[in-house]
Formats: structure tokens, sequence, C-alpha cells
């Protein structure tokens, strides 16, 4: 756009004609709001848009361009107020009179719809009005309507926020934006991608246009694999997360594939974007996603991203799903471009992460990763859940050992406190009951029931298990101090990412150094 003025200013009728072909809408809508007349709305654009022209050198700041040519067009419209009464013209005559092809049937039933679309604004107070006519009608952006209307990005959310809100509650239109959608053809086509269902039906409560995929898929817990659509992947990972976790395989395999088939069609949408957060759980999700898309010729389509780490008034942020429907409308039109470098950056972290070896990552995380700001603390993160050097114990079980010394010893409460500390995992909490049940298993547990009875099954989610009080057995006490290794003295046998961890893996995660040790181990 600053290209345009500049080059308007220097006389060039091509670069305001770019401008003229950019700021139409923006300018019908805004004289429809004063003269309620298509007509004559159409005639103070015209005459506002020669008036810029003539007056355009007076522009000291291009960026100030919108809301100059909005104070231009409002005084033409309060000239023609002066100067004669209005004639009132429906707005949808002025909408049908360049597309009046088809059938007399399409066009009637056009016509009505477009009438109860009309009908269904005309209610809204004049400041959330003129936010729907520009972001639903004319198909501006959120960013360009904040420049037109010289208001904040959060308060021109708000309006549309509560402008959906109030069609809601109309009759004239039962879902303004779905017959809108059908109508207009919907503007972009657009694919959100989000890591819940919480997210996802907050935001369908929401403005946000287009589909809401869900991936479902927790890369963290279990082997990972480079090529994860591959079938003989997939099953193996299906058969484990049934025996660990209790996932039916069929109900797994279905899943991943209807998901793979939504990516397959993903030339039908102008707009894919992801809506994730910092932690592990969300950052490997955002870099199977790229590496998936890397190579595939994207055509028009458009990858943008939306990923945070925190959010204001929320002092321990932990994801998107804490936030309300409301708080999750202030992000929408914030996401950024996703280009090569993210790309590259996102299929190079997948594939050091799919490894069965950790050199490739930990050579990945000492180099640039500004492209995705969050990988680098969510993999190393990653990396410290291998044994450590002092007892062989990851984090997750370190952590859970030392809550439940400090005396939280229930597994509600122990999630709780433990997914606090460690919030940068995004665990879940299937993944954290099956690591409590680990550690009262086998010949060596580190963790038993008071009373020495046995751990509930946790994928029943039962009463015995919710009620259950847990302790440090003596090894478990001499682990967390560093008498005993758990990697020697336990049955090890994990996943990390692709690599699968039991007693002879060489590998060691010092957090002193954040560096990963190879070990000898001794027969």
């Amino acid at each position: 756009m600053h290209h345009w003025i500049e080059e308007a200013k220097r006389g060039s009728k091509e670069a305001y004609g770019e401008l003229v072909s950019h700021f139409s809408g923006m300018a019908l809508a805004v004289a429809y709001e004063k003269l309620h007349d298509p007509y004559l709305a159409e005639d103070a654009a015209q005459e506002a848009f020669a008036e810029a022209f003539m007056n355009l050198h007076k522009l000291q700041e291009p960026r100030r361009f919108p809301g100059w040519f909005k104070v231009i067009v409002e005084r033409q419209c309060f000239r023609y107020l002066r100067r004669k009464p209005l004639r009132t013209v429906p707005l949808q005559e002025l909408e049908l009179s360049s597309g009046n092809q088809g059938n007399l049937e399409a066009i009637v039933e056009k016509r009505d719809l477009v009438g109860k679309l009309h009908a269904t604004i005309a209610d809204l107070p004049s400041s959330q009005r003129i936010a729907v006519q520009l972001y639903y009608f004319q198909g501006y952006s959120v960013r360009e309507i904040s420049d037109i209307l010289g208001v904040s990005l959060p308060a021109l959310k708000k309006r549309l926020f509560d402008a959906r809100r109030n069609l809601k509650s109309t009759l004239h239109v039962a879902d303004f934006v779905s017959v809108f959608t059908d109508l207009y053809e919907g503007g972009t086509r657009m694919l959100h991608i989000v890591n819940g269902d919480s997210v996802a039906d907050k935001l369908k409560q929401g403005n946000i246009q287009g589909e809401i995929l869900v991936w479902r898929e927790l890369y963290p817990f279990g082997p990972v694999f480079k090529e994860m659509d591959e079938l003989n992947n997939r099953r193996t990972r299906a058969t484990y997360l049934e025996r660990t976790l209790g996932i039916p395989e069929f109900e797994f395999m279905q899943t991943c594939e209807a998901q793979e088939q939504k990516l397959q069609g993903f030339g039908k949408y102008d707009e894919i974007v992801f809506w994730f957060e910092h932690d592990l759980f969300d950052q490997t999700m955002l870099c199977y996603l790229l590496h998936w898309f890397k190579g595939r010729f994207l055509k028009s389509t458009k990858l943008s991203l939306l990923c945070i780490g925190s959010y204001p008034g929320i002092p321990l942020f932990r994801g998107l799903g804490q936030l309300s429907t409301e708080q999750l409308e202030t992000l929408s039109g914030t996401w950024q471009s996703i280009g090569e470098a993210e790309i590259e950056l996102g299929n190079r972290v997948w594939e050091a992460y799919a490894a069965d070896q950790p050199e490739q990552l930990v050579h990945l995380l000492v180099r640039d990763t500004s492209a995705l700001p969050f990988v680098r603390e969510a993999f190393e993160m990653h990396l410290a859940r291998l044994p450590s050097v002092f007892n062989g114990l990851g984090i997750v079980e370190q952590v859970t050992l030392e809550t439940i010394a400090d005396g939280i010893p229930t597994p509600y409460e122990l999630f709780q406190s433990v997914g606090d500390r460690l919030h940068v995992l995004g665990m879940g909490d299937l993944e954290f009951w099956y690591v409590l049940s680990s550690l009262t298993k086998g010949p060596n547990p580190l963790l038993e029931v008071q009373g020495k009875t046995p751990f509930a099954d946790f994928k029943r989610t039962s009463l015995s298990f919710r009620e259950s009080v847990l302790q440090l057995t003596q090894l478990g006490q001499d682990v967390l101090i560093g008498k005993a290794d758990f990697a020697v003295a336990g049955q090890l046998d994990k996943w990390v990412g692709g690599i699968h961890l039991q007693e002879t893996s060489p590998w060691r995660w010092d957090a002193q150094s954040k560096a990963v040790i190879r070990t000898e181990r001794a027969d």
C-alpha cells in the first residue's frame, strides 16, 4: 500500500487505480453506513476518491491513508445529507445488479438471502455494523479494518465478537456466518489445525471463519518415525499405544488415516493456520506437520502459524485450552506467514526427533532456531527425559519422586503439581498415569501403594485409582538421592522420541551442562 501511495503522489494513475481497487469496498461500506442508500453511497465514494487524489500530496505518512481517506468519505456523505433528501433503495439491488446471470429462481433466492443478511445486521450498534460490513461483506482483514476505523486490534475483535453474539439471538438468519459463507463463497477458504477439542469448540463459538481440524496425536509418547503415515510405522505405534495407554488400535488407525486424508486435500484451502503453543506436545505436532508439507507443491495455499507461550493475565500459561472464546478471539488474525525457513527447520527438527540416536537433535539445537522460537526449550526438555547421569531417572520420573517425597502422594494432585513444574512438556494425564504405573511395577519398583496393595488400573480411572496413596520404596529413596542408579537397577524400557531406551542404552542427560553423554556400559 505504501508503494502505491508514493507512486500515486508522483502522478501514477496505475498506482492510484490499485488504491481505488483496494479501498472501494471500504468506501462503499462507510458511505452506506451514513447514507443508507446504495446509489448515493456509490456517488459519495467516487467523489471521495477524486478528492483524495487531488489532495494526496498533503498526506505526510502513507500508513495513515486508511483513516485519512475514511474522513474524506464521511465528509462527502455529510455534504449529500445537507443538500438533498435521501431516496431509499435496498442495498441488495446494488449487489445483484452485476450478477443477474442464471435462472429467475436462483436470482430470487439470492435476493431473499441478501435481504435477510442486511436485515440481520440492521439492528446492530453502528460500531459493530460497520465492522461486520467491512469484515464479512467487503472481505477486509482485521488489521486493515483496524487501520480504516482507527481502533486497536483487540477493540475491533471485541466488536466482531459482540456482533456475532448479538446476531445469534436474532431470527432473521439462524447462522449469519454460515449463510454468508454460502452466499458469498466465504471469502478465504481456511483450515485451522488445533491441538485439542477444547480449543476447537471455543473457536467454533467465535468469529473464526473456515473449517477446524483437531490433530489427534501425542508424539511425545511412544515410538515415532520419520514417516508417520507409512502403514507399518503406524501399525507399530498403534499396537504400542493400545498396550500402554489402552487406546484401541483400530480407533487410532482410523483417526490417523482420516486426518492425513484431510491434509492431502490441502489444495482446496487458501490458507491453513496452525494454532499451537510452546510445549513439547505442540512443538512435536508443529514440526511433524511442517515435515509433512516439506517438498509438497503448495500452489496457492498459504501456511500460517499462531504460536504463543504466554497470555496477559495468566501467570502460568499451560496452553490455548485455558483461554476463553473471547480471549481466543483476540488472537484471530495475529498469525504469521510460514515460509521456507520455518518449514525447513520444522522438517529438520522432526527428522532429528524421530532418529534412533540423539546426536542429530543435539547438534541442531545449538544452531539458530529462531525461525521457530519455542523449539529449543521444548526439545531440550525432551532430551531431559533421557536417564540422568546422576541417578538414571528421566526428568518426569525425577520430579514425580521429588513431589511424592515432599508430601503430595495421590495421583490427581501429583499430576497437577508435576504438570505445573514441567509445563514445557505439555504432558497429558494418560501419559503421566502410565509413568506412575511403570514406577510401581517390575522386580525393583521405585513406588508402592501404601499398604503394599497393587496399583489400580489407571486405564479405568476407578475410585481405587483416584484414592491411591503412593510412597517411595527403599530403592526409590536411594535412587532419589543418587545412592542407586535406576537405569541399572530398574527395568528401563521406554521410548523418548525415536530412541528406544533399554538397560543397555548408552545415552545419559547431564542437567548441569545440558548435554547428552554417551556412557560405556560394563557387562
